[in-house]
């Protein structure tokens, strides 16, 4: 192996890779220039990787009466905070602050992932169309996106994958 794809294989390793790796979940890694400050990161990255938007999913986290929650839904879409609480069988749901989110799963806002997040919230996954091919969605790092067979991962994770979107 030669030193320059050692060098990009320690720069992809997160916890999010470690766990496919070891739930034997495949993946293809394409990594993007992140520009901090963007509103819409989902949005960004499908235009950097030259992917639709309804293929790269975006990772939310949440809030459900207090409790933390994960959902993962296209990055075109919105998330409907009343089908978000009844996928966790919750009353109401909230976007979990920043500060909060990058505690509870380990990376940064713009990087955040669903796979290997350090406290593991319980997973949602909107159900679409794209499910039926490969997706992409954050690797656990800001411009680091993942190709995958998200029901695979979706069971590796016990997601419940239901409409999440508004």
């Amino acid at each position: 192996m030669g030193s320059d794809q050692k060098e990009q294989t320690v720069s992809t390793a997160t916890p999010a890779t470690r766990f496919l790796s070891q739930n034997g979940i495949a993946f293809e890694v394409l990594e993007y220039d992140y520009a901090p400050g963007k509103d819409r990161v989902g949005l960004q990255a499908a235009d950097a990787i030259g992917l639709p938007a309804a293929q790269v999913f975006k990772t939310l986290m949440l809030e459900v009466d207090g409790n933390p929650a994960c959902v993962v839904i296209p990055s075109d879409q919105t998330v409907s905070m009343k089908k978000a609480a009844s996928a966790f069988g919750g009353k109401s749901a909230k976007m979990m602050p920043p500060d909060k989110a990058e505690r509870l799963t380990g990376f940064h806002t713009g990087g955040i992932s669903p796979f290997g997040q350090k406290r593991r919230a319980p997973v949602a996954i909107h159900e679409a169309p794209e499910l039926a091919g490969p997706v992409v969605i954050n690797g656990g790092k800001r411009g680091l996106m993942l190709r995958l067979d998200l029901p695979k991962a979706a069971e590796a994770l016990n997601a419940k994958v239901t409409p999440l979107c508004a």
